[in-house]
């Protein structure tokens, strides 16, 4: 019925041209008449269509009508340096239907800078668990929705996960961006073998870190972790108590910033 008011209807949304590119039968073994007048009908009525595509599914004998869903974007943004910010990535942003923040106040001023005109919603560790749904329904509305964090690629000790699995739960489109990210500036000028490593992020600071500290006791490939530098001297501390005083270690401060460095040497050294 909503189907047929909208077909019948004279008054059609602003920007939305469906073109119908197929009858797909579901368990019926051909479409019937039905579909067929139904589907020239449409036809007729959105013959100018040039963005969304869509088609009639035949499910037994219900005729639903689908459209192509959006697409989640994820937006990697500069880690320090302005300039580290893509052609694609400012294009994403402001071609999206809306831009997810992990800050709104943090990625406005990233949006202002790029003269960046889109509507942020809020989407952190603390609430994505509720907003995802939400944005999910967005996508499958077909909106284009944006994920940025404060800094670097989302997903990577930033959220992100858990959108992007619930997303490809949901068979929505997820493309990440190439851009900015600290952990391989930082192990590719670290000097350290760089051809294999792992990336561990941040370790827990309670419970289960020394447990995680001692299952990497024998890792031979270089291993790259995220700390707060209030945190960094006892966790060089515990690093050198479990690999060794003679293990080779590099700290990297300020990737991509004015005062960007590295500090080389073993842990005994370093510490």
């Amino acid at each position: 019925a909503r189907l047929r008011r909208l077909i019948s209807s004279s008054v059609l949304p602003e920007n939305i041209e469906p073109h119908i590119t197929s009858i797909l039968p579901g368990r019926c073994a051909s479409p019937d008449k039905y579909s067929v007048m139904m589907l020239a009908k449409v036809q007729r009525r959105f013959k100018n269509c040039k963005e969304i595509a869509a088609f009639f599914v035949r499910e037994e004998y219900l005729l639903i009508f689908v459209h192509n869903m959006g697409t989640l974007y994820i937006v990697p943004t500069p880690v320090g340096n302005m300039e580290d910010m893509t052609l694609r990535a400012i294009r994403v942003l402001k071609e999206a239907d809306v831009v997810l923040a992990e800050d709104t106040r943090t990625s406005g001023i990233l949006l202002k800078h790029f003269d960046i005109q889109n509507r942020l919603l809020s989407h952190h560790k603390f609430n994505e668990h509720g907003t995802t749904a939400s944005v999910i329904e967005r996508l499958k509305g077909g909106q284009n929705v944006a994920l940025v964090s404060d800094a670097g690629t989302p997903g990577i000790s930033d959220p992100g996960f858990f959108l992007a699995r619930e997303a490809v739960k949901a068979g929505i489109t997820v493309q990440c961006l190439p851009g900015a990210t600290a952990c391989i500036p930082a192990v590719v000028a670290s000097g350290m073998p760089c051809d294999r490593f792992c990336f561990e992020g941040f370790l827990p600071q309670k419970k289960g870190r020394q447990t995680i500290i001692n299952s990497l006791k024998d890792e031979t490939r270089t291993m790259i972790f995220y700390e707060s530098p209030y945190r960094l001297l006892k966790t060089l501390g515990q690093f050198a108590e479990v690999f060794g005083p003679d293990r080779e270690v590099c700290v990297c401060r300020e990737i991509s910033k004015v005062h960007e460095e590295y500090v080389r040497g073993t842990l005994a050294e370093v510490k």
